[in-house]
């Protein structure tokens, strides 16, 4: 065999699978079509995050008015913003492709296709390799409404010409969330589209509730419980119509309406390999697919599709199978954050995944930020423990709020520890902040769950 190990896809799962590969001495290939980092550092997660900061400070300059600043209004600069995150995307761009090259992998920049169980076509030149590793990630999609080509989707957002002067954005999961708060804060005329009746579903519903508040706070006009029925050209704008009747006349519509698994031209039949109905790479508790020596790492499996996860993966599967160190990675008790604005940040069960699994005691408070008794802004933070009604283990801990993402990484160490309520109680708050409530959460809300433990 050409190699020990070849990796397709050089996003978060798999340079990091190749480069530990690498490290451990084995024979590595990375091949990469598009760009080396994958979605979360060109077309995801970094960029986005820089366009969240961005709308931030336009909402700190109106609240600075509140501590004594004389502020005005400025002009955002569009053309600006993402010249300077593209400055910043190539360059970690470069750092993925120079860690492969100092770990030893051998980098193939051309797409890599399945003529059978090991061997591959990797942009026209013919390799070997004892066990592959499909790490391809996943594309954003559109709905299966008429027009829908009229629309964008999230890859498409990061390279607009300029800032739309209003904007229907189609779904309510974290990207939908995350771009309302961008365009708004940006000074869009912004609209949110979606089914449910709140925003996020699978969240918590105390967090969900909130987040619509807060959205709609932000101007962000919320349409829930409808769906998109086409989109039509207007000119230089378009029309998207709804279920209800209903149309909305604005300059740009934005599907943010799901994401799927990237295997089409993989090739993944000539090598045996199966997928489910969406297309998702199946694997086992080892990542391995139906072909005991090609395994399947990060979004292309569709399970927890989280850039940590990813590299984990990739991390934990190069260890096993070169490092001596055989590990999985577990999926249960994940943190995660929506960079929404304000953002939510969650670890564990949500209350109705714990009131059905037996009793549990909810403790929640809802205030006012410091920041916003002077800045004037009507904006609430919601902090939330789920415990265990029986072993007083934190089972679930959410908040939405400045800088949610911060504090929750924080509690979700000492819960993978097992942390119980007596140990959140008897920990001394940081005093004045925000997260100080989680150690100070002493009034039961309510006990859910009993129902459940009786059936």
């Amino acid at each position: 065999m050409d190699f020990d190990l070849f990796v397709i896809g050089g996003g978060s799962a798999g340079v990091r699978c190749a480069r530990i590969a690498a490290g451990h001495g084995a024979r590595v290939g990375v091949a990469e079509e598009r760009f080396w980092g994958g979605t979360c550092v060109n077309i995801g997660c970094v960029p986005k995050k820089f366009m969240v900061m961005a709308a931030e400070y336009g909402a700190a300059a109106q609240d600075a008015r509140g501590f004594g600043w004389d502020t005005a209004p400025g002009r955002h600069d569009w053309a600006a913003l993402i010249a300077a995150k593209d400055k910043e995307i190539s360059r970690l761009n470069g750092i993925y492709r120079r860690l492969l090259d100092q770990a030893g992998a051998t980098v193939f920049e051309a797409r890599a296709r399945f003529i059978d169980a090991h061997t591959l076509d990797v942009g026209g030149k013919i390799v070997t390799a004892e066990r592959i590793v499909v790490a391809t990630g996943g594309h954003p999609t559109r709905p299966a409404i008429q027009g829908a080509e009229l629309g964008i989707v999230s890859d498409d957002a990061f390279y607009l010409p300029a800032c739309p002067k209003r904007i229907a954005i189609v779904g309510s999961g974290y990207i939908a969330v995350e771009f309302a708060g961008i365009f708004a804060g940006l000074g869009a005329e912004t609209h949110l589209v979606y089914r449910q009746p709140l925003p996020l579903r699978g969240f918590d519903e105390d967090m969900r509730e909130g987040l619509a508040e807060a959205l709609a706070g932000n101007g962000v006009v919320l349409h829930a419980g409808l769906s998109p029925v086409a989109v039509e050209e207007a000119g230089e704008g378009r029309v998207l119509r709804l279920s209800d009747g209903s149309a909305l006349d604005v300059d740009l519509v934005f599907f943010a309406t799901g994401r799927a698994p990237n295997v089409a031209g993989l090739g993944l039949e000539a090598a045996g390999v199966a997928v489910a109905a969406s297309g998702a790479v199946m694997v086992d508790a080892a990542l391995a697919t139906s072909v005991p020596h090609i395994y399947a790492i990060g979004d292309v499996t569709d399970r927890l599709n989280l850039t940590p996860v990813a590299t984990a993966e990739g991390h934990a599967l190069a260890d096993t199978l070169f490092g001596n160190k055989p590990r999985r990675v577990s999926l249960e008790g994940v943190p995660t954050a929506v960079f929404s604005s304000p953002p939510i940040a969650t670890v564990g069960l949500t209350e109705a995944q714990a009131a059905a699994r037996g009793p549990a005691r909810v403790f929640v408070t809802k205030f006012t930020p410091m920041r916003h008794q002077l800045s004037g802004r009507a904006r609430k933070s919601i902090m939330k423990l789920v415990v265990d009604a029986q072993t007083d283990q934190v089972i679930g801990a959410h908040m939405l709020g400045e800088d949610a993402p911060e504090i929750m990484q924080g509690l979700a160490v000492a819960m993978i520890a097992g942390a119980t309520k007596a140990d959140f109680d008897r920990t001394i708050g940081i005093h004045p902040t925000a997260a100080e409530e989680f150690v100070t959460l002493r009034t039961e809300t309510r006990v859910v769950g009993v129902k459940a433990a009786a059936e």
